[in-house]
């Protein structure tokens, strides 16, 4: 893979996971060529292959943009996260001691980043650990699985999930790697489903992504001075940006 396409692709995807990205943006292929310092054509083959990721989608009319997954591809991506995850711990014989210092050790930093108030380092930590649990088993392959579908459930929780539970998450952490540090993996692989079933549950899949949220936020009253006619909110997700116009 050329090195400017893994960059782009890399700073899109991390991006993603920190929940600095939206569902729905769009990402401009000139501007991307801009930013980065390469040809849209260079653009065009990181998208193609976050595309085959699932994190992307094109069309004719709005270009490239991050996908805004439904309620099934929600339901969906959850279930293909259990399987695998339960699965990596069901198969694991042993824990290394270096694997639960660095997970431990992960933890204490979501728990910081809690306490302290720090949302973006805090989202980015609960949603990283699933993932350098993976990497720190050894197993490069469902590494890459794994983030993939924890960028499509972070994109998910971002259209579906109406408030934060993220210290129940970090608990919920902490004790799988407690469990794996008494050595017992069938415990921990139950407490892993357990604990993804318990993120989707707090999903509200019957939300409806509205198409009016980035307008209500432009005309809200607490962008104007003086006596301005309040705007009407509805249930909404964090509304799309735009990496530029229309090339």
């Amino acid at each position: 893979m050329n090195p400017a396409t893994a960059n782009i692709e890399e700073a899109i995807l991390s991006a993603i996971l920190a929940g600095r990205i939206a569902p729905g943006t769009r990402l401009g292929e000139q501007k991307l060529a801009d930013l980065f310092g390469v040809s849209r054509t260079r653009v065009r083959e990181a998208m193609m292959r976050l595309e085959t990721r699932g994190v992307v989608q094109v069309s004719a009319r709005r270009g490239w943009y991050v996908v805004e997954p439904s309620a099934e591809e929600a339901r969906e991506a959850f279930h293909t996260r259990r399987v695998i995850e339960v699965g990596l711990l069901q198969t694991v014989p042993h824990v290394p001691p270096n694997v639960l210092a660095a997970l431990k050790e992960h933890v204490a930093m979501e728990r910081a980043a809690i306490e302290s108030g720090d949302i973006g380092s805090r989202a980015c930590l609960l949603g990283d650990f699933h993932i350098h649990l993976a990497d720190a088993l050894g197993n490069r392959l469902l590494t890459e699985i794994i983030r993939d579908l924890t960028a499509r459930t972070t994109l998910i929780s971002m259209l579906y999930q109406p408030t934060e539970k993220a210290e129940e998450s970090s608990h919920d952490h902490e004790d799988i790697v407690a469990a794996m540090e008494a050595d017992d993996l069938t415990l921990a692989a139950r407490l892993m489903g357990e604990h993804i079933a318990k993120v989707e549950a707090g999903l509200d899949l019957t939300a409806k992504p509205d198409p009016l949220a980035g307008l209500r936020e432009l005309l809200s009253p607490s962008t104007f001075t003086g006596n301005t006619p309040s705007v009407p909110h509805s249930h909404t997700h964090p509304h799309s940006h735009s990496f530029g116009k229309e090339d």
